[in-house]
C-alpha cells in the first residue's frame, strides 16, 4: 500500500477531482469509498477478531460517497487519511492470531459484503475476508492508475 500511495501523490488535485467518464467516480470518490471500507472493515475485523463471528452490516457505498463529497476536500488529505487508515489496518491484521484467522465460519454473511463472495453456508475465514479485503482495494486503486491494479 505504501507504493501506492507515493503512486497516488503524484496526481493533482484538480485531476483527481476530474470523473473519467459519466457515472463513473473520480479519484477522490475511489479514495473517498476506499476510506469508508478502511474505517468499516476495521472494524469488522477488530470485531471478528474478538471473538463476535463473521456477520457484519452492510453499507450504501454510493450513497457514503455521496453525502460525504469527497470532490470538494484537497487530495492530499484524503490520501493522508488512506494511507493512515491502512496502516493501522495492516497493524491489526497483523496481530490477529492464526487460530482466529483461520478458524472457519459456516454462518457469515460474505455472501454480501465480500468483494469475492463466498456463498452462504460454505465456510470463510476472517482471514479470507482480510485478504478480500486488500484485492477489493487494489481493485479500485487500479481504477485510479492501472499500474496499481
Amino acid at each position: 500500500m505504501e507504493h501506492a500511495g507515493r503512486s497516488l501523490a503524484g496526481l493533482d488535485d484538480c485531476g483527481a477531482g476530474r470523473a473519467p467518464a459519466p457515472g463513473k467516480w473520480s479519484a477522490k470518490q475511489v479514495l473517498g469509498h476506499l476510506i469508508d471500507s478502511a474505517t468499516i472493515n476495521h472494524q469488522r475485523f477488530v470485531r471478528a477478531a474478538a471473538g463476535e463471528g463473521l456477520v457484519f452490516e452492510t453499507y450504501a457505498q454510493d450513497r457514503f460517497v455521496e453525502l460525504q463529497e469527497p470532490d470538494g476536500i484537497e487530495w492530499d488529505e484524503l490520501l493522508d487519511l488512506w494511507r493512515l487508515l491502512n496502516r493501522h489496518i495492516a497493524r491489526v491484521m497483523e496481530r490477529a492470531p492464526e487460530e482466529l484467522l483461520e478458524r472457519p465460519h459456516t454462518l457469515h454473511n460474505l455472501h454480501q459484503v465480500a468483494f469475492r463472495l463466498v456463498p452462504a453456508g460454505q465456510p470463510a475465514t476472517l482471514g479470507y475476508f482480510m485478504r478480500d479485503y486488500v484485492e477489493h482495494v487494489l481493485h479500485h486503486l487500479g481504477q485510479i492508475d492501472p499500474t496499481l491494479g
